[in-house]
Order: structure tokens, then sequence, then C-alpha cells
């Protein structure tokens, strides 16, 4: 019966879009969600007539680009303090932020790396001389890993071999260019890639609470609009598609 009612939900948000003018959303989104948000804005654009537009990058960057304001109607973050600091100064659209997804960690390595990286302990290891993290002391997928390092207390051995990167697909480029001998990014992130391979897989009850809250702005230019799609991202029909590309999605 609650599924029934989900996809009457999801149904009704897409009759009420179309039934209206059409509309040019803009989502500023972290990096981490760029493809399967692609693949769900292609079907909700077929499904309502409206026009998805975003605005990719790390969610520390977006954030402060909401902040001067920049033209956000949606904040799509890979991480809970982004968009508290963002409530807190009253730029998101009350009752509208919901949580839905989360991820977890991997250390992943060029594809034809021989290194006998199989922990995070190997990280420290004199062969391992550089490694792509996400900018620790900005970007969500640096912080987490640095929390979790921490936690290890492997960080201040390894701290001094980071290379931090502008956000997490840019890390995974790193490894790819064979620049760097590991990494650490999302477990989403690695999936995507034919170049590397995932050396360790940080167990889902070991690594940080990674979470991806999404809200409207408060100065969305249609909210009603961008109410429309923030529903259609929490719907099961879009969850599928975040599910197909490694997120937990949280029922």
């Amino acid at each position: 019966m609650k599924r029934f009612l989900q996809h009457l939900l999801v149904l009704g948000v897409l009759l009420a879009a179309c039934g209206s003018h059409a509309a040019n959303i803009t989502v500023f989104a972290a990096a981490s969600l760029t493809d399967s948000l692609k693949e769900i804005a292609t079907r909700y654009e077929k499904q309502s007539g409206d026009k998805i537009v975003f605005n990719y990058g790390a969610s520390s960057l977006l954030a402060r680009q909401i902040e001067e304001g920049a033209p956000a109607d949606i904040f799509f973050s890979a991480d809970e303090a982004k968009m508290n600091n963002l409530e807190k100064q009253g730029l998101i659209l009350p009752g509208t932020r919901k949580s839905r997804l989360g991820n977890t960690l991997v250390i992943v390595v060029d594809k034809s790396s021989s290194l006998a990286i199989t922990s995070p302990a190997d990280l420290t290891k004199p062969y391992v001389k550089k490694i792509a993290l996400a900018d620790p002391k900005a970007v969500p997928a640096g912080i987490y890993s640095r929390e979790y390092l921490t936690k290890l207390k492997l960080w201040p051995l390894i701290e001094p071999k980071v290379v931090p990167t502008d956000n997490v697909r840019a890390a995974l480029a790193a490894v790819e260019s064979g620049n760097v001998e590991a990494g650490m990014v999302y477990k989403t992130d690695a999936a995507i890639s034919r170049k590397i391979k995932v050396a360790y897989e940080v167990p889902t009850s070991d690594a940080p609470n990674i979470s991806y809250p999404m809200a409207v702005m408060k100065e969305a230019k249609d909210p009603a609009a961008a109410k429309q799609f923030l529903e259609y991202l929490a719907s099961d029909e879009a969850g599928k598609v975040f599910e197909k590309y490694g997120f937990i999605v949280h029922k």
C-alpha cells in the first residue's frame, strides 16, 4: 500500500508539472552525484517538460556560492554540515529538507597496480608515496576520509602523503592518471571508472555517517517547480537509479 501511494505521489507531481509552464530548475549538486543525477534528470525532463540544469562541484564550494547569492533552486550536498550552515542563515525553504542517500569509502589504485594495498594501514608503507584525497579540510569526501583515518590512528602518518584535490572526482582522476599510488573516494565514484580497482572497501559499520541532504532554496525562482523535482528525487523511481550507481538509499 505504501509503495502504491508513493507511485501516486510521483504521478501527481509529474501531472502537475505537465499542466503548467515548463520550468528551468538549477540544481547545485555534489560532484559524486553527477552520473546518477544526469540519468534521473533525463527521465524527469521527458515526463515533466521541465529543464534541469546542474552545477556540480565540492559541496563546500557550492554552499559558499549559494551564500554569496548564486542562483540555485535546489542544493544537493554530500554532507549535513554544509546544509546546516545554509539553514542557520535562513537560505533554505522551510519544510523542504530531505536526507535519503548514503555512501561509503573505498581505497582505489590504478588497475595495473601491483602494490600490496589491502588495508588502510598499507597506505603508511614506504612504497605508497602519494595519496589523492578531496581536500580534507573542506570537501566532504576528504573530511570523511580524514575522520576515518584519524579514528584508526593513521592520519598523522598518512597526512604528509596527501595530495588534496578540489573534489572527489578530481581525486579519482589523479589515481587514473597514475600521478598518485592510491586514493580514497566514495564507492559510487570508484564504480564508474574502468581505469582503477578497489583495493579496500571501508565496512559500512566503520565508515563515517555519510549523508546527502537536499533542499529547495528560499530564493528559488520557481519554488513550486523546484519542490516537484525534489519530491521526484525522493521517490522510489529515483531511488532505484541511485541504487544502480551504488548509493545507499534509506527507505
